[in-house]
Order: structure tokens, then sequence, then C-alpha cells
């Protein structure tokens, strides 16, 4: 539950800080008539995030149990990437977002479209990113951890970023973006090193790699998954009690280069430690 709950936090949050941004900058250049328009383009792409959503995981309850193990492979791989680019992504342009925005609010109202195609577009294909980066993740934790929980978090943490969203829309709060963008990062990078060895395992099971499958070691009688410890281990960072040597290296594989990375200074130079609309 906690990891959904973080991840739609930590995307809901961005997504509302796009929204927040185009907001106030429409409001403060006098072009308020278009946030109606603005907001046309924010609920078709939570649509089509919610249709695509629905669709993948209607469709691939049907498949076989290889294929289907097949497809959580495949499904981990691709929220690692996802998570990894997200993770670099805002540590990258966090800086100058807000001048990337208002200069694309500025190009799509310069187009002379009335109707404002142009500035639903752009909103869409902004907070569609967000939104389907949230998609490939939770199919990925659903599939980890089955139950009403996962979904129950996913939902929490959605409304937890919009109730936020709203406060910093209309300067009820002022967060410290930095410092939570930092931190949930570093947890984002455990989740997806979590799900690269979990990546491996579903391909073990697929039949598809079986190299490196003898027991790295045996946690069982010390930390096992039927516990409440280990229950939340497994649920958040994907904890086995008697991983592959594959599974353990691909752990490291990928952590261990990623978390060097990103102790690296940025290349635009320090975060703002605030970012406010």
């Amino acid at each position: 539950m906690f990891v959904p709950f973080l991840i739609m936090l930590r995307e809901g949050l961005e997504a509302a800080l796009i929204v927040s941004l185009i907001a106030s900058y429409l409001k403060r250049t006098q072009r308020g008539r278009w946030i109606g328009v603005m907001w046309i383009g924010v609920f078709l792409a939570a649509a089509l995030c919610l249709g695509l959503g629905v669709l993948i995981n209607e469709t691939t309850g049907e498949f076989p149990q290889k294929e289907q193990e097949l497809f959580e492979g495949i499904v981990a791989v691709i929220a690692v990437v996802i998570l990894t680019w997200m993770v670099f992504w805002m540590r990258k342009v966090s800086r100058n977002v807000k001048v990337q925005l208002e200069q694309a609010v500025d190009n799509a109202l310069q187009k002379g479209n009335n109707h404002g195609w142009a500035l639903i577009m752009m909103v869409f294909f902004a907070v569609a990113r967000e939104g389907l980066e949230s998609v490939f993740f939770l199919l990925a934790a659903f599939q980890q951890d089955v139950g009403i929980w996962p979904p129950l978090g996913a939902m929490l943490g959605l409304a937890t970023a919009v109730v936020l969203g709203f406060l910093l829309y209309w300067g009820g709060i002022r967060l410290n973006l930095g410092a939570f963008f930092k931190w949930t990062s570093l947890f984002i990078l455990l989740v997806a090193a979590g799900l690269a060895a979990g990546a491996i395992r579903a391909f073990h099971e697929a039949g598809l790699w079986n190299h490196f499958q003898d027991v790295a070691f045996d946690l069982s009688n010390v930390l096992s998954t039927h516990s409440l410890t280990g229950t939340l281990l497994e649920g958040i960072f994907g904890y086995q009690e008697t991983p592959s040597v594959s599974e353990v290296a691909m752990y490291f594989i990928y952590l261990v280069p990623a978390l060097v990375l990103f102790a690296m200074p940025p290349r635009t130079g320090t975060q703002a430690s605030r970012v406010a609309p």
C-alpha cells in the first residue's frame, strides 16, 4: 500500500504542479479565460491513462501462466526504466520547469487557434506523461502485491496530491519541494532495484532465464516473508527470503550505478529548494 501511495503522491504532485503553474501563469497574464480550456487537456489525459490501465489489466488477466509471468517481467522492466527516467528527469529540469511551461503556454496561444486546441494538446501531453508513468508502475506494483490495499494506497496518494496541488495554487502552503523530490527519488531507486530483481524472477518462471538460479542466501529463519516486517519489505522493496544469485546480482547491478549517478551533482546546477506557482 505504501509504495503505490508514495508513487501516486509524487506523480500526482508533479502533475498538480504543472497544472497550478499553468493556471497561475494564465491568470497572471490576464488570460484567465483559458483556464477552462486547460482543464479539458487535464481531463483528456486522465481519461487516457485510466482507460489504458484498465484495458491492460483486464486483457492480461486472460493470459496463460507462462505468458502472464512473461508479461509481468516486461512490465517490471518498463516500470524500472520509467521510474529511473522520472527520477533523473525531474532532477535535471526542476530548476527550469516553470520557465519552460510558461514558454510552452505562450507558444500554444500564439498559434492563432481561437478554440485553444494548441493549449489543450500542450496540457494533455504534459499531464499524460506523468499519468502514463504511473500506469506502468502501478501495473508492476499490483502484480507483486495483490488485494485491495495497493489500489487503495494509490487512490489515497492521488487524492493527497490533488489537495496539496490546490493548496499550493491558492497559496495556503509552501513545501520544500527540493527536499521532497530528493528523498522520494532515493526511495524510488530502491523500489526500482527490487522491481529489476523481480523481473529476473518473472523471466525465470516464464522459462526465459535459467542462469545463476542457485539460492544466494536463506533468511527464512531470520526474516521470513510471512512475518509482518518481511511482508512489508516484500511489498515495498521486493524483498525475498531466498533470492537466487541472478536476482541479487541484478539488484546491485542496477542500484549501485543508479546511486552513484544520483549522488553526482546535476549538470544544470543545484536544485531550487522551493517551487511555488
